[in-house]
Formats: structure tokens, sequence, C-alpha cells
């Protein structure tokens, strides 16, 4: 693995979309468990550690503050709460490794220092209560972005997984995207429905991301990016993250992606008021029925294709670390980075090409989201 490839994605910065480390550690937790992750050191039961970040030549990592998104809306909002505050006590514990970035300039910042620059990625709508307001304090405490749904579908947008009662956003969801352009914080649009996808970005006034999504046309889930979509993404300036959950790589996810939704209704019909048990019951369903083989080379092929329908500037690598239960041949871990980047290399992109990719595409949205920030500060906040 050349070290060229090393030093190009810590001066891009690389930036990764999505990281569930948070979830991991708070299960960990609650189960009484060993939380190696909080040390520091190796710890290889993970796929998360900061020695391997920094072998990994990561710069820039938005930290999923994931909750389950068929939580009561209070409950949500709190925990949502809770698992920022072990985001910022991980960082207050390696001052070192980790630092808080609230701009694309600090993102640059802290990476030439040799840290990881630290977002939040607060994974679903469910996760604000229903209340602007809570949005607003969520941006106060960091820069991040806010995926619009999880896989339930929330009462102002659809679900790519969900029942799709609303056909897209209803009012109040294009005045969370609104209120996110105003905010400077960015919409992210992995885990909706198609429709949630066409309107949320015909609302924006900022370029949108897909924090972890890959291409349909290679894997037809409705997780995945259909290629009109990609076309405008391009077009809007906007970033498609792509990720590594083999399930979302490759054709045998299709089949995989089916079971497991239907797996989830029906345990949820059966357990209707037990969401730890339906947990606890997935958990096991999901070790009986492991996610297809990937490799490095399905991952290639489906920034291949974002590249081919949307355009250089408009891809990005958003993992999936510790939320998915294994990973491609060859991206274990957030080491192998590099692996991924010699793949591409390969393919003939330039390191130029390889600097958007790693990072330098998601900055550019975020200074766009910013500046529009910016332009809309003059407007008064909604009330809601």
């Amino acid at each position: 693995m050349g070290s060229a490839v090393i030093e190009l994605l810590r001066s891009a910065p690389l930036i990764d979309g999505h990281n569930d480390l948070l979830w991991e550690l708070r299960t960990r937790r609650a189960a009484g468990g060993p939380l190696p992750g909080d040390a520091g050191e190796p710890c290889p039961e993970l796929m998360t550690d900061l020695p391997r970040l920094r072998a990994g030549g990561v710069g820039g990592q938005f930290w999923s503050v994931y909750v389950p998104s068929d939580l009561p809306g209070h409950e949500a909002v709190t925990m949502t709460l809770e698992q920022i505050d072990a985001l910022f006590e991980l960082v207050r514990r390696h001052p070192d490794r980790l630092a808080l970035a609230r701009s694309a300039d600090d993102v640059e910042r802290i990476a030439a220092s040799g840290r990881v620059a630290s977002m939040l990625g607060v994974e679903g709508g469910h996760a604000i209560g229903g209340s602007l307001g809570a949005l607003r304090v969520l941006a106060e405490l960091g820069f991040g972005y806010l995926t619009l749904t999880h896989n339930d579908d929330t009462p102002w947008a659809d679900s790519a997984t969900g029942d799709h009662p609303h056909g897209g956003l209803t009012a109040f969801g294009e005045q969370v995207v609104r209120e996110l352009n105003r905010l400077g914080w960015l919409v992210d649009l992995s885990h909706t429905s198609d429709d949630t996808m066409r309107q949320a970005i015909e609302v924006s006034r900022a370029p949108v991301i897909f924090s972890h999504s890959c291409a349909r046309a290679l894997c037809d889930v409705p997780r995945n990016v259909p290629d009109d979509v990609l076309e405008l993404v391009g077009r809007r300036g906007g970033v498609v993250m792509v990720t590594f959950v083999p399930s979302f790589l490759v054709p045998e996810g299709v089949e995989h992606n089916r079971a497991a939704r239907a797996q989830t209704r029906r345990l949820r019909a059966e357990h209707p008021d037990d969401r730890a048990a339906v947990e606890a019951a997935m958990d096991a369903w999901f070790r009986s029925n492991p996610e297809p083989a990937a490799t490095i080379a399905d991952v290639a092929d489906h920034i291949d294709h974002v590249r081919a329908v949307a355009g250089i500037d408009h891809v990005g690598i958003g993992s999936d670390f510790d939320g998915a239960p294994s990973m491609p041949a060859g991206l274990e871990d957030v080491s192998c980075y590099p692996a991924l980047f010699e793949e591409l290399a390969g393919r003939g992109y330039s390191d130029e090409d390889l600097a958007k990719v790693a990072g330098r595409n998601v900055l550019r949205v975020i200074r766009e989201a910013q500046r529009t920030a910016e332009r809309l500060r003059s407007e008064p906040a909604p009330a809601r």
C-alpha cells in the first residue's frame, strides 16, 4: 500500500460520512461490557478505534448519533442528546486525536494537526421530536447533518423502507429542509423514499448529501439512489457518499434486504410493545443470515457509477463502519481506506479525482451550506 496514497488522504482530507461507533459503545455500556473504544487503544472486536483511524488517513468524521426510529418523540430527543454527550466525552478524553469542527475551515485545520475533525450525523428526523426548536438546539451543539428519516416514516417524511403515507415530504417536512438551510446544516437523504429525495432536493436552497448510500442501478434496494436522482444531485451540486454495506453493494443484497424487512415487519407484529424483543430477534436473524460477500471492487464499481451519472465532483465516502454486521473483504475496518483509493487509482483516477472523492467534494458542500445560511440569516426562525 503506497505511502503516497496515505499522504493524499491526509491532505485531502479524507472525510467519512457515517460511522456508528457511538451506538456500538452505548450497546456495550448497557450490557456492562468493556469499552475498548473509549480508551484509545486498538480494539479488534470493533471496526473503529483511534489508532486505526490514524492508519486509515481519516481527517474528518461524521459520527452517527443514531437512535431507534420507532421511539416516541420525547425519548428520541433525549437519547439523541445522550449520544451527542457521548461524542463530546470521547473528544474530551482524546484532545490529541479528536476535535469538534463547526466549519469546513475547522475540518481542514484540525485534520492538518493530525487529529480527526468530528461532526454530528443525526440519523433520522425522529430525533427532533417534531420540533424545529429542538433542531435549532441541535445545531447549536455543533456542525452536522440531519438524515430526514431512518427506517421508519416520520410524521413529516417518507422513509425508503416505510409505508410512504405522505407521498414524500409534508408541508412541515419542507419547513425542516428550509430550516436546515437557514441553520447551515446539511440535508441528508440517505434512508429516504424516492419522493422524499426528489422533493427535498427541489426545496433545499443548498446542496444536499447522501451520507451513506450506493447506486440502485447496481443493487436494486430502496436504500440506494436511482439514476435520475443521481443526475439531479449532480445538477444541484450535492454529494453521494458511497457506503461499504455489502447488502447495498451486490445484487445478492436485494433478496437479503427484502428478507430482513419482512422479518422486521413480522416481529413487530408479534411484539408490538416490546422493541427489545424485536431487536434481539433481528440480531439473531442476522447472525443466521449473514450479509452477502462483497469486495473492494464492488465499492469502486458504485463510485464509478456515481461518477458516470452525477460527475466526479459529486461522489464521496460514507462507510457505515460499526453499523453493519460485516464489511467487504479488504475493507474490514477504518484502517483500510487506502486500499480502496489504491483500487480507484488503478482504475485511472487522478490524484485530483482521488482528493475530491476523499473529502474535497463534501468540504465544498459544507462551505456552500454555510454560505447559504449566511444569506438566510436575516430570515426569522419559524415558530414550530
